[in-house]
């Protein structure tokens, strides 16, 4: 069969027509590649950082564009469009959760990243807490490929970021923006992997500072850092913290306006945190899942596995649309307890409100409850029952805890007793900077703690 010569210049022509716009197309995303890292304007601050995506990560992101445009010119099947959901957790282990993240790598790998969903990570080590896995240091960024060797990371790197500072905020922020553009999807879940302590930057310990510290630059992120973040990323469907102590109102006011969901726990975690293979296994297999499903996901991954093991844990699911009706909602309260006179009340229902390893760190629903069981003013309990209804009702979404028999940081535990969301609730003085906080602009907690501190 011979093929006409018209028809041939014909394709010739088109072929050499859709190269140029190919080239074209290339060159712009190079362009984007580079600078969209800059275009973040939330505040004086990120705006003169440094932006810190490597030019190893950009130049995947355009090779995989350029095969794309070349399956497209030849004939190969149309490219396919955003993935589901990219899953993406900052795994600071540059400290002594080391062994613990590389445990997790091992137990994303079990699963795997699939065309429908990306599960991209950016790991640290740092010397002297673990060895294995060719004890190479500093940090690198991956995207989880499936692998049943639990010896050591298989999946392919990305990006070698050397010594970055994952204690840095902008370092966050770097990370999803670059995850996001390369790894495009109708969802996103962003995971914060390391030691947390809720809201305060203060303790013995240094490591239990904000979250996310970072042992080479003695940097960790605090909570309104945690505001930034969010905002300069834009909406994020899920947001959970593989971390200690960060389900507190606190903590969800700073990024609520970001946000839609909130996975975290009131108490501290153990060392093994979340056991990934249990999270991921079910969105993997159901990829169209909702971000409220993926949230129950991730709760009932970490659950399912402390069950398994007899550990007592708390792990809760926020909507964080609902925190913009707390401040009132508390502050009604609050007014309703003061106007009643029954601070000694308030002070004893405080004191057995069920708390957490920071004792300031008490469970808000649990203490609201104890309230209206023992008030005589049937405005507190008209007051605590609305507040009350909604934090069981609209706020926490899933609930999923076990009692402990006690252990490292105190006694057995009725963990049971937690509604889903902690507040601070010290029995002196409030905490220095406590007073700059989204949260408590917006309400006024910290009165009625004072109120109920005082003789």
């Amino acid at each position: 069969m011979k093929l006409n010569l018209l028809s041939l210049e014909a394709v010739m022509i088109r072929k050499l027509s859709l190269s140029a716009i190919a080239v074209s197309l290339l060159a712009s995303v190079a362009a984007a590649e580079i600078g969209f890292d800059g275009a973040a304007d939330i505040r004086a601050e990120i705006a003169a950082m440094d932006p810190a995506v490597p030019a190893p990560a950009a130049a995947e992101a355009v090779d995989a564009d350029k095969g794309i445009l070349t399956d497209w010119l030849f004939g190969k099947p149309a490219p396919k469009g955003p993935a589901e959901w990219t899953i993406m957790v900052f795994g600071n282990g540059k400290n002594d959760l080391e062994p613990f993240l590389l445990k997790d790598l091992n137990e994303m790998e079990k699963i795997g990243s699939t065309d429908k969903v990306n599960i991209i990570v950016e790991a640290g080590r740092i010397e002297g807490y673990d060895g294995s896995d060719g004890d190479w240091k500093g940090v690198r960024r991956y995207r989880m490929t499936k692998d049943n060797d639990t010896r050591k990371v298989s999946s392919k790197v990305l990006a070698d970021l050397g010594d970055k500072d994952m204690g840095a905020y902008q370092s966050v922020i770097d990370f999803a923006k670059w995850a996001k553009t390369a790894y495009p999807a109708k969802k996103y879940m962003l995971i914060f992997w390391n030691h947390g302590a809720g809201w305060t930057k203060s303790g013995e310990r240094i490591i239990t500072k904000g979250i996310s510290y970072d042992e080479s630059s003695g940097n960790h992120i605090n909570t309104p850092q945690m505001g930034l973040i969010m905002k300069a990323l834009g909406k994020t469907d899920v947001v959970g913290t593989d971390a200690c102590l960060m389900q507190m109102a606190e903590v969800n006011y700073e990024i609520k306006d970001s946000v839609e969901y909130i996975v975290a726990s009131e108490e501290t975690e153990p060392g093994d945190g979340y056991t990934y293979d249990l999270f991921l296994g079910p969105v993997v297999a159901k990829p169209t899942m909702t971000a409220m499903e993926v949230g129950k996901a991730a709760v009932n991954g970490y659950a399912n596995h402390y069950d398994g093991i007899d550990q007592g844990y708390t792990q809760s699911l926020v909507k964080a649309s609902a925190m913009n009706q707390l401040p009132a909602l508390t502050d009604a309260f609050g007014a309703a307890v003061m106007a009643a006179g029954e601070k000694a009340l308030a002070k004893t229902s405080r004191d057995a409100t069920i708390n957490y390893a920071y004792d300031e760190n008490r469970d808000l629903g649990d203490f609201v409850r104890r309230v209206v069981a023992g008030t005589k003013s049937a405005e507190v309990k008209t007051k605590g029952q609305a507040l009350l209804n909604h934090i069981t009702g609209s706020l926490v979404i899933h609930n999923r805890t076990r009692d402990d028999k006690g252990g490292y940081w105190s006694g057995p535990k009725e963990y049971t007793l937690s509604k889903g969301i902690a507040a601070y609730f010290p029995k002196a003085s409030l905490g220095a900077g406590y007073t700059d906080l989204a949260w408590a602009k917006a309400s006024k907690w910290d009165e009625f703690t004072l109120w109920i501190n005082q003789p």
